[in-house]
């Protein structure tokens, strides 16, 4: 009979999870409620001309002191644990705007072992609610290990107004929790990877949220709340698998290629997204039709088809993918998976419409 060793680990949830419309006029009353009197407060450019009245205004109401207030404007892992070590004692550092603030935020809060706030201005990707930031380090940016969120406060009311191909990219974001599923399954069959059966279970309900909706509009409040609620899902998915595995898989490595050789890469919603779909068909995912119906109803494909991915460089990246990382089966792993994406490439009316 074979032995199995049993180990436990300790998860981390999001203690503080609000979303809605008029979160931003509540944050003050949120730190209160939690003790969070003094804080660090990062922000993207720009945010301050879009709620900084509202955010100051609540803040003051609940006498939530700032100690240190600064536009994010590297996310070099130097330069953050430079700022980091030499912040005044707070109880807690919030970030506030797109994935740069978040980032450093996150990745500040996670060196000083402090509680992080995330306040997204936009639902483009899983960024705000995952244990990891994505940082340059020596040059190359790269996802590092950082804590998963305290709290998760999302406003509808900056969520609409975010330009549409950020909802798409969060679209695209959501949706490859499919692909990398089935390859972690992969991974697993092969001996290659520990697939935790929970996680993985929280991430094929975070696709259920989207899938299972009776509305495709990404203007309406519902789809807005939805992709907001599978995002986060997917982060905590994360925490609890302790790896990016429930979330990343061949169509993120497609992805981070695209970014090292690209002239203009794309939103990495937009890339994982169009991937997505590519591996599925490489996988015989079940779930590939599933996905296409969501990008044509949504306007994700339409979206992508006014700014195609050029082929020679689509290509490219789908030779470098799978060196990227090591000890990381995928389906992009197995022989002649290269020929086999070319020719759904070629054949496939979708992708023959997306990468040209």
């Amino acid at each position: 009979m074979r032995a199995y060793d049993i180990t436990s680990k300790q998860i981390e949830i999001p203690y503080l999870l609000k979303i809605g419309k008029g979160k931003i006029a509540k944050i003050g009353k949120y730190l209160y409620d939690k003790g969070m009197m003094k804080i660090a407060l990062f922000k993207g450019e720009g945010i301050e001309e879009i709620i900084g009245p509202t955010l100051r205004n609540s803040l003051t109401e609940w006498n939530i002191e700032i100690a240190h207030e600064q536009v994010a404007a590297s996310v070099d892992i130097d330069d953050i644990t430079h700022t980091a070590f030499f912040l005044p004692p707070v109880n807690a550092i919030v970030g506030i705007g797109g994935g740069k603030a978040l980032d450093v935020a996150k990745y500040a809060a996670h060196l000083l072992k402090i509680p992080f706030i995330s306040i997204p201005t936009a639902i483009s990707n899983d960024g705000f609610s995952s244990p990891s930031s994505s940082l340059t380090v020596l040059g190359k940016r790269k996802s590092v290990k950082a804590g998963i969120p305290y709290g998760v406060v999302i406003d509808l009311d900056i969520i609409k107004d975010s330009p549409d191909i950020f909802m798409y990219a969060g679209v695209g974001d959501t949706l490859s929790k499919i692909t990398a599923l089935k390859d972690w399954q992969l991974a697993r069959n092969k001996g290659l990877a520990r697939y935790v059966d929970f996680s993985a279970v929280l991430a094929y309900n975070s696709l259920d949220i989207l899938f299972l909706k009776h509305t495709f509009d990404i203007h309406s409040e519902s789809f807005q709340r939805s992709l907001a609620s599978s995002l986060t899902m997917s982060g905590l998915a994360m925490e609890i698998a302790g790896s990016s595995r429930p979330a990343s898989g061949s169509e993120h490595l497609i992805s981070h290629a695209l970014d090292a050789i690209s002239k203009s890469p794309k939103m990495h919603g937009i890339q994982v997204g169009v991937a997505t779909y590519l591996c599925a068909l490489l996988q015989g995912n079940e779930h590939a039709d599933g996905i296409k119906l969501v990008y044509e109803k949504t306007g994700f494909l339409a979206c992508v088809q006014e700014n195609p991915f050029e082929y020679d460089e689509f290509a490219a990246a789908l030779k470098l993918a799978p060196t990227l990382k090591s000890n990381f089966y995928t389906i992009l792993s197995e022989e002649d998976s290269f020929n086999r994406a070319v020719q759904f490439i070629k054949n496939d009316r979708f992708l023959n419409t997306v990468i040209q």
